[in-house]
């Protein structure tokens, strides 16, 4: 969804809100029942001030539900936003502190009327003005906090779904779901302001979302996979969150304390916390985790079956008409028999086995390391019939014979070498190549060392290559995660590889 898109969706959910408050304002009007919400009834009562419906409540509520819509259409769509993009810096910065201003006497002056028994419960009137328009001002600072609060997460959720972090990685999963969790606090947030819920309840609430969230982020990321790496059950996981809750149960009711002037608020926090946590953190943790998991096996089943299809990709380009390709190599081939031209026919001989190598055992998940290893030889004795004029150039293979139960994923070798020809030989300068293949058990050390030369501006070879090396650490990483290891050095004149890989 585009930003234009979700500031629609957020000016018309708004607006409903909006009309929906007025409308339950409209509805109430006329009765002086003192079982109507929000009324401070038997405050004026007890203070001996007859109640108005009317003027004590029907128009306070008015001007604070429509000060709050206003101002947060204000502040969310042009003033935040300008700040963000550093515009006019000096012109919305005054904006922002004249609409806290405006917004806090708005308040204290509706607050003179809906909480005009507050009058008569101070030595002088003053006094009684003076503690309301503090609670106005008060009142308007966490409603510009609240509205900030929430176009900061809008701002870093479109920042991180836009794809500007990796979207598979750990930190990036781990911000959005503190963001997501951070929303969420924000909503309650704003419902127990709006409702006049007192501070105690804020603050609990505060608390607990908080403590959900660090329980959820400490569980995804470091419980639930330490515990399944030890293959413990659920009923163990259960165990240490109920641990870790009674854990936070004090130290947050003490939180609390600081904030609240009920000592009381303690008992909210010790009541609703271990429940939250036990019943609600510790299930949704759980099921989240074994369903990331789910999908993530299943995203690399399909990126592992991609990498397949990719590697062969340039291979199979090439694959067109094959019949037509092995009947011209095998009228070549008898040419050169014929005339003959022996170096020239075991070329093309060796030329057709790799393509029929190519053809049939490339589309294999895995094949021998005896057949990748006789593809390799091919391709080296075809290069050295190419390169055998040259006395300056240097070719040793030290390719031990393999036992035929290792198997391998095709082509996965060739393309260090096929790199190790193009870039490494010179029929004109002083030109190495030496290539190690050797297994221990299930492990193989192969290994690559040549010269570099590099092509010049008008050598057609110069911008051709095998599958390529990047290509190959995908394959590697795909094929054999955490069974490999990969070292490449590279200097002005040599270049260097070596490939552990357990099989």
């Amino acid at each position: 969804m585009k930003v234009k898109d979700i500031n629609k969706v957020e000016f018309w959910v708004a607006t409903a809100l909006y009309a929906m408050a007025v409308f339950f304002l409209v509805s109430q009007a006329g009765s002086d029942s003192p079982n109507l919400p929000w009324r401070d009834w038997y405050e004026f009562k007890e203070a001996g001030i007859r109640f108005s419906h009317f003027s004590n409540f029907f128009i306070p509520e008015l001007f604070r539900y429509s000060l709050l819509y206003f101002v947060f259409l204000l502040l969310h769509f042009c003033v935040l936003p300008a700040l963000v993009k550093r515009e006019n810096i000096a012109l919305n910065g005054v904006l922002l502190a004249v609409t806290y201003v405006i917004t806090g006497i708005i308040l204290g002056i509706t607050g003179t009327y809906s909480k005009a028994y507050l009058l008569v419960r101070y030595a002088d009137i003053q006094t009684g003005y003076n503690h309301i328009f503090f609670q106005a001002f008060t009142y308007a600072t966490w409603m510009i906090i609240i509205i900030v609060i929430y176009f900061t997460l809008k701002q870093l959720i479109i920042h991180f779904r836009a794809g500007n972090q990796p979207p598979f990685g750990k930190d990036n999963r781990m911000m959005l779901e503190i963001l997501f969790g951070a929303a969420f606090w924000f909503i309650g947030l704003l419902f127990w302001i709006v409702s006049g819920a007192p501070l105690e309840i804020i603050v609990s609430w505060t608390l607990i979302v908080f403590a959900t969230i660090g329980v959820v982020i400490y569980s995804l990321y470091y419980l639930i996979p330490e515990l399944a790496g030890k293959m413990m059950k659920f009923r163990a996981y259960f165990g240490r969150i109920f641990l870790l809750a009674v854990a936070l149960t004090i130290p947050l009711g003490l939180l609390a304390t600081l904030f609240g002037n009920n000592r009381q608020i303690i008992l909210v926090v010790i009541c609703f916390n271990l429940p939250v946590q036990l019943f609600i953190s510790a299930p949704f943790s759980w099921y989240v985790y074994r369903r990331r998991n789910a999908n993530l096996a299943e995203i690399s089943s399909l990126k592992s079956e991609l990498g397949k299809s990719d590697a062969s990709l340039s291979f199979l380009k090439s694959q067109i008409n094959p019949h037509f390709l092995f009947n011209a190599l095998n009228t070549l081939y008898g040419t050169a028999l014929q005339e003959n031209a022996e170096r020239t026919g075991e070329g093309i001989q060796k030329l057709g086995d790799m393509m029929r190598f190519m053809l049939q055992e490339n589309m294999q998940d895995k094949i021998s390391l005896t057949r990748e290893i006789d593809y390799l030889l091919n391709y080296i004795d075809l290069q050295k019939l190419r390169t055998s004029a040259s006395a300056q150039v240097q070719i040793i293979e030290q390719i031990q014979d393999q036992p035929g139960a290792l198997q391998i994923t095709p082509m996965l070798l060739i393309p260090f070498v096929e790199n190790a020809f193009k870039h490494g030989i010179s029929l004109q300068q002083p030109s190495h190549i030496r290539i190690s293949l050797q297994t221990k058990e299930n492990r193989l050390f192969f290994d690559v060392h040549n010269s570099i030369h590099l092509k010049a501006d008008n050598d057609p070879e110069k911008l051709k290559s095998g599958i390529g090396l990047q290509n190959v650490k995908k394959r590697l990483a795909l094929m054999y995660p955490n069974r490999h290891e990969l070292i490449v050095r590279e200097s002005a004149k040599e270049f260097f590889i070596h490939l552990t890989l357990e099989l």
